[in-house]
């Protein structure tokens, strides 16, 4: 959550800060502000609204070589300038940009207010600015005064302080939200995510929880909150500054849709093995012996994430014949969870980044339990905290809905389970046969995206329902999950699903000509099951649109999309395009923000 930059160099910093807020406001954007140190004093600009509006409002001799910047994804009081980062103390000597949660900031404000601080906003990074002001004695240097301040912090953040009185540093912090320093020729950039630094450098340095940084113009020093030195060495970064622009598309979310071939084709590259009929998947750091004594399969994940773990879940379990289940990483710590040593737990995120996600991982791991990371984002905080998994490769991916990295996702877990099946009783004409289909999906997605123009009048048509159902069976329960799930976060037309089975035990009270249906019928074991909910839906008046291989009966339909027929275990995947369009569309066709849809942001680094 929220976009955190800062420059320190030669050259006047709003110009960066102002474009690395853009590339970041995905992350979050109902306010944003800057703050350069000049002359010995701060200069502040903050506003409620998008960067666009800050942009407009930064005065034109607001220059300073210094400077921090933040977007905002609100956690504590409501969107206004006050509210906007960055914070200041009393003397306006301090600045903080913030992302995380101070959970004992309650606490931290009584103190401050006893003490005769007057706070100006609701939020709990104003108490950092006054903590750290309140360290920041005579010859104080501005490290020690950070230093202090955290050790009376309970919570997450990631972190950027800038001082004033100290124009030639700036002092960043991280705790379970992610610091990122970027290299320069006699000049350092800072951000919460490289997509604010790709267009200045390549070479950048993840700091690890309980890490500071203090950032100069000619380089960095990092260090522990008890002050002991640590080395961080610098990674380059592989993605090109292209990748983050719309490429003509009129959203980021169309590209990446339109990306999905590309996307997959780089997740299967180098990984399949036509001679054995397997995966190479090296990363798993694992060899064959320890993946046979592997029992069961846990899979974790936060929304998309969770759904494409559900996915992935039934994958393992159709081709290795191994017990496996997806659950919400959320969930999963506070309920106390049993580590066994004979479980493969499996961490899905495509920032890396995922709070919840991340916490998840290091209770497993405290616990003695072994997990791999399914991630996007190389160098992110759960691929460094995971025993070994899968890099996506599925390129940057800027909207708030996830497409193309669903994708690979799912394709990463169709190899894991055909490696894992390849090394228990998986047969090699099975294996062969999934690895002809993985090789096909690409030309199959391609085959799917020229159904747009049809697919966004069916959006239009459908979109000025106020609900839609979303119905599949065992492989297509999670795909239609996944589909309510893009309908509902982008256009905010209201969506459930059920698995179609279940229709009959409750939910058929719903259904009526204004609640419309989108089935998922594959031309599978269950075709003639999916045929019969579609005649119960029907007999009530019901609506459908199915996505399905073939045509059913007239009277059983309304519309149909019908996708190309893959192997059983992955037409899941590929039935869940057309739905990605299908909300697409319904989002444009109701004028909605697609790529920044109301009250969520990209990367949730809060609980």
């Amino acid at each position: 959550m929220c976009g955190i930059v800062a420059y320190i160099g030669p050259k006047d910093a709003t110009a960066f800060l102002l474009e690395g807020l853009q590339r970041l406001e995905y992350r979050g954007y109902d306010s944003a502000g800057v703050a350069v140190a000049a002359k010995g004093g701060l200069k502040v600009c903050k506003v409620k609204g998008r960067v666009a509006d800050l942009a407009a409002a930064v005065p034109a001799r607001f220059k300073g070589t210094t400077g921090i910047g933040h977007t905002r994804w609100a956690t504590h009081g409501v969107p206004s300038d006050a509210n906007a980062h960055p914070h200041t103390d009393v003397s306006e000597r301090i600045a903080v940009v913030h992302n995380g949660i101070i959970e004992n900031a309650d606490q931290l404000r009584a103190l401050l207010a006893a003490d005769g601080v007057v706070f100006t906003s609701e939020t709990d990074t104003e108490v950092l600015a006054h903590l750290v002001a309140a360290h920041s004695g005579e010859g104080v240097e501005l490290e020690d005064a950070v230093r202090a301040a955290l050790g009376q912090v309970v919570g997450t953040y990631g972190i950027a302080v800038l001082d004033a009185q100290q124009p030639d540093r700036i002092v960043v912090a991280r705790n379970g939200s992610p610091i990122v320093l970027g290299l320069g020729e006699k000049e350092m950039f800072v951000a919460s995510d490289v997509a604010a630094l790709v267009r200045y450098t390549r070479q950048v340095v993840h700091l690890e929880d309980g890490e500071l940084a203090t950032v100069r113009a000619d380089g960095f020093r990092t260090f522990t909150e008890d002050a002991r030195t640590v080395t961080r060495q610098p990674s380059t970064v592989d993605w090109e500054v292209a990748s983050y622009d719309t490429a003509g598309y009129q959203h980021y979310l169309l590209k990446e849709i339109h990306e999905q071939p590309g996307a997959v084709e780089r997740t299967l590259s180098g990984r399949l093995d036509e001679r054995f009929a397997t995966a190479h998947l090296g990363g798993l750091n694992l060899d064959a012996r320890e993946l046979r004594e592997i029992r069961r399969v846990k899979i974790l994940g936060c929304g998309s994430a969770y759904y494409a773990g559900e996915m992935g879940a039934q994958l393992i379990e159709e081709l290795a014949r191994i017990p496996a289940h997806s659950e919400p990483a959320s969930e999963f710590r506070y309920r106390n969870p049993v580590i066994e040593a004979d479980t493969l737990y499996v961490a899905v995120s495509q920032s890396g980044e995922t709070y919840d996600t991340l916490a998840a991982v290091q209770e497993i791991k405290r616990k003695g339990g072994r997990v791999l990371g399914v991630v996007n984002t190389v160098g992110s905080a759960i691929a460094r905290e995971c025993d070994g998994g899968i890099y996506l490769h599925a390129g940057p991916e800027i909207s708030v809905a996830s497409t193309k990295a669903f994708t690979s996702t799912v394709i990463a877990f169709a190899l894991l389970a055909l490696h894992f099946g390849r090394i228990h009783d998986l047969s090699p004409a099975d294996g062969r046969r999934i690895v002809a289909g993985l090789k096909a999906l690409p030309d199959h997605i391609r085959e799917i995206l020229k159904q747009e123009e049809q697919i966004a009048e069916l959006a239009a048509e459908y979109a000025d329902n106020a609900g839609m159902m979303f119905i599949g069976r065992t492989r297509g329960y999670p795909v239609a999950r996944e589909g309510a799930q893009k309908l509902k976060e982008i256009s905010y037309v209201h969506a459930e699903a059920y698995p179609a089975s279940e229709l009959k035990h409750g939910p058929l009270a719903l259904i009526s000509p204004e609640l419309p249906t989108v089935a998922l019928v594959p031309d599978d074991e269950l075709l003639d099951k999916n045929l019969t909910t579609l005649g119960e839906i029907k007999a009530r008046s019901g609506r459908i649109l199915a996505i399905a291989h073939r045509t059913p009966e007239a009277k059983l339909i309304d519309h149909c999309l019908l996708v190309p027929k893959s192997e059983p275990e992955l037409d899941p995947l590929l039935l869940n395009i057309p739905l990605q369009l299908l909300a697409y569309y319904a989002a444009v066709a109701l004028g909605r923000d697609v790529d920044k849809p109301r009250n969520l942001a990209k990367s949730v680094t809060v609980e």
